[in-house]
């Protein structure tokens, strides 16, 4: 599912997330610069049941694993 289709309804659950990504899962670009840039992020929830995500911002393809994360996506994509 991608966070596209579900701009009124994933954001809520996006907002609400209680943990920070891992510097691993931000890779190398400061917050300051992430802030700057106007790249559409496209959310692919690749298994609800591990909490595995890709993140795709521009040209960079980004997975972390956040099983809080993924249910509030599941749940507000009902």
């Amino acid at each position: 599912m991608a966070a596209t289709a579900l701009a009124g309804t994933a954001a809520p659950a996006l907002a609400a997330a209680r943990q920070p990504m891992t510097p691993e899962a931000r890779g190398t670009e400061t917050g300051a610069q992430d802030a700057r840039v106007a790249d559409p992020i496209v959310v692919h929830l690749r298994d609800a049941s591990s909490g595995e995500i890709d993140v795709f911002r521009g040209t960079r393809q980004i997975r972390l694993r956040d099983p809080e994360l993924a249910a509030r996506l599941v749940r507000a994509s009902r």
